[in-house]
């Protein structure tokens, strides 16, 4: 039965693994956003989000609605993940080398400014002109999700140029969000948030692998950042960035250390049941950690997190924010609303463009070289990918706009921009890799 169950399993399982899978579950949740804010459910879903929780105790803590927790709180759980990706890719990634990671850079800057250029010719003034940032970000989790369902009409070289562009966009978005989308600073908060970051910087330097060590400093720096006016979202990136990056064990020392227990374990025999002796087991479990300490805090970390992220944090703050309620007459004056119109057009058309000229002009110069085999065409197919903005645009808007309305058109705006960089980027780049 057992057996059975595992083999039915196996299938949900693989599905889970899938790249595509991410971005699949992702679009199922807006669509159910989208569905219960313009249902006869409408009022209970918008009053849902409401709700009041308090962290702590009435007279001492933290008191949000539902919606900021997952927008303040959740989602810097999202940011911490961001924070461990961009430290791997600038340290053992393909931005760890400046020649491979000049093309990258220069595009995700070219991606960057344009998108925001454009958005401010349509909104150069007034509450509107606060979402320049919006069309500004790339959604990684929908952008490789395309380039999952591609799969082998699409050459190993792109895929990681959009992964590396969009790591470098991603820490672009936060520099925007901790620069410019921060309210009044409390500098007394600010000092007692550097502290925890020079602690967490401290137990780094030391040497400390202990996962709730990062934990627990790391709230205080959250806590701290949420009182200072700057984003506690930057919290999360902060951390990341302090968690250590070499293993306990060397490659010499893992495999030393590997196979005195093995050859423990191999003289002790074969169990004659389902349970092991105390001295098997605790060989077996001395074995496990050491296999646990051979693999660096923040790898483990990534590789631990990513799915938590992809399939709990990402969908959640979609349910969340994603839900946009509009009668047919407001949806044809909100798609004539400057705001939808540079958020689209930002995505749609700056994205490409920018990344495809920024690009153009780091080979033109010397400073890099076009991925192998790769065409001019498919940079801008990619640059079309990078137009799916969706979370981190969605997360800007939250922080631009106060009005409910100036949020809706915002909204539309990404949804369609999204789902047309989607589809589009997906017909120019649908076409199998040329041998080489």
């Amino acid at each position: 039965m057992p057996l059975q169950l595992a083999r039915l399993m196996r299938p949900f399982e693989d599905f889970f693994k899938r790249q595509a899978a991410g971005g699949i579950v992702l679009l199922a949740v807006t669509l159910l956003a989208i569905a219960l804010a313009n249902s006869p459910f409408s009022s209970t879903y918008f009053h849902f989000w409401e709700i009041e929780f308090t962290l702590g105790s009435s007279g001492f803590g933290l008191s949000k609605s539902l919606h900021h927790w997952i927008n303040d709180g959740l989602m810097a759980v999202f940011f911490f993940v961001v924070g461990l990706e961009i430290k791997r890719e600038f340290l053992a990634g393909e931005l760890a080398s400046p020649h491979k990671a000049a093309l990258p850079i220069a595009g995700a800057i070219g991606g960057m400014l344009l998108p925001a250029v454009i958005f401010f010719l349509f909104n150069p003034g007034g509450m509107e002109g606060r979402g320049w940032g919006i069309p500004m970000a790339t959604d990684i989790a929908f952008a490789l999700g395309v380039i999952a369902l591609l799969g082998n009409r699409i050459s190993r070289s792109l895929a990681i140029f959009l992964t590396a562009l969009a790591i470098v966009d991603d820490l672009g978005a936060v520099l925007v969000i901790a620069i410019f989308y921060t309210s009044d600073l409390n500098l007394l908060a600010l000092a007692i948030g550097a502290i925890f970051l020079a602690l967490l910087v401290i137990g780094n330097r030391s040497g400390l692998q202990t996962p709730n060590f990062y934990a627990l400093v790391g709230l205080g720096l959250w806590i701290a950042l949420l009182k200072s006016g700057i984003h506690a979202s930057v919290a999360g990136v902060l951390i990341g960035a302090t968690i250590p990056v070499r293993p306990r064990f060397s490659h010499e020392q893992f495999i030393g250390k590997a196979e005195g227990l093995i050859r423990t374990i191999r003289e002790m025999g074969t169990a004659s049941g389902p349970f092991h002796k105390q001295e098997k087991m605790g060989a077996l479990l001395a074995l496990e950690h050491v296999t646990h300490d051979a693999l660096s805090p923040l790898q483990r970390m990534e590789h631990e997190m990513n799915r938590w992220v992809i399939f709990g944090v990402m969908p959640v703050f979609a349910l969340a924010n994603a839900g946009i309620s509009m009668n047919f007459s407001e949806l044809l004056t909100a798609l004539g609303s400057p705001v939808t119109i540079g958020v689209v057009l930002g995505l749609l058309v700056g994205k490409p463009v920018g990344i495809t000229l920024a690009a153009w002009l780091a080979v033109k110069v010397g400073l890099a070289h076009l991925p192998e085999g790769a065409r001019w065409s498919e940079i801008f197919g990619i640059g079309i990918l990078a137009g799916i903005g969706f979370t981190m645009s969605m997360f800007i808007t939250n922080l631009a706009y106060p009005q409910a309305e100036l949020v809706a058109d915002a909204k539309l705006g990404i949804f369609g921009a999204s789902l047309l960089a989607g589809i589009i980027g997906y017909l120019m780049l649908s076409r199998p890799v040329r041998p080489s």
